[in-house]
């Protein structure tokens, strides 16, 4: 494999592969690296030698942890992880400074890394269906960011750094158990869908009515008692 010195991109989804030769790390020109739907279980830490590498898809795999080697992919702008079995995120994340997209559905991830707020060119955030149970502070740093999706976490609340998410458009709060809001979610005035059905709401922040009207808010599945009333006539609740 590390004598394919000029290839740009290799496919190699739904294979039996459990494991990647260290020879990846000499493909100097490889861009584009498809490894869906095989049997990994770790990744060699010469993959962080790929720096040109754009994109790397290993969703539905079975890894388990990722090297801290793979902060050295500084071209990388979309990392595909969904379906496999990680429980934590090495810090060195932070480190890849042109990643726009990062899937993470369907993992076992309790938190994450504070540095992931140094990912400040994220565009899309996927982190649904873990067992996050917080946010650090430091998600407010993800200034571009346009989608983020936490359905079905153990999530009890938002940091109030929620509000410096000034490009969100779409956020995906469905299956947690969140019993209150920050007010500072009022200052997302770009949010085009708020999703937080089947939570433990009982109220609204008021703040909420400096949102668009044009919001589509869903709200179903809570236990909602007290909501302002300038709420009720904003979204007709």
């Amino acid at each position: 494999m590390g004598q394919l010195s000029e290839l740009q991109t290799l496919y190699l989804n739904q294979n039996q592969l459990t494991s990647l030769p260290a020879e990846i790390g000499q493909m100097s020109q490889l861009q584009w690296l498809y490894l869906n739907q095989n049997q990994l279980t770790s990744l060699p830490a010469e993959i962080g030698q790929r720096s040109q590498l754009k994109e790397l898809h290993l969703d539905q795999n079975q890894l388990t942890s990722l090297p801290a080697e793979i902060g050295q992919m500084s071209q990388l702008q979309w990392l595909g992880l969904n379906q496999n079995q990680l429980t934590s995120l090495p810090a060195e994340i932070g480190q890849m400074s042109q990643l726009q997209q990062l899937f993470l559905r369907q993992n076992q991830l309790t938190s994450l890394p504070a540095e992931i707020g140094q990912r400040s060119q994220l565009k899309q955030l996927d982190l649904s269906q873990n067992q996050l149970t917080a946010l650090p502070t430091e998600i407010g740093q993800l200034s571009q960011l346009h989608t983020l999706y936490l359905a079905q976490n153990q999530l009890t609340s938002l940091p109030v750094e929620f509000g410096q998410l000034s490009q969100l458009g779409w956020l995906y709060l469905a299956q947690n158990q969140l019993t209150s809001l920050p007010a500072e979610i009022g200052q997302l005035s770009k949010l085009k869908e708020l999703n937080l059905s089947n939570n433990q709401l009982i109220t609204l922040p008021a703040e909420m009515e400096q949102l668009s009207e044009r919001l589509g808010l869903k709200l179903d599945g809570n236990p909602l008692e007290n909501i302002p009333s300038k709420l009720k006539q904003r979204f007709r609740l």
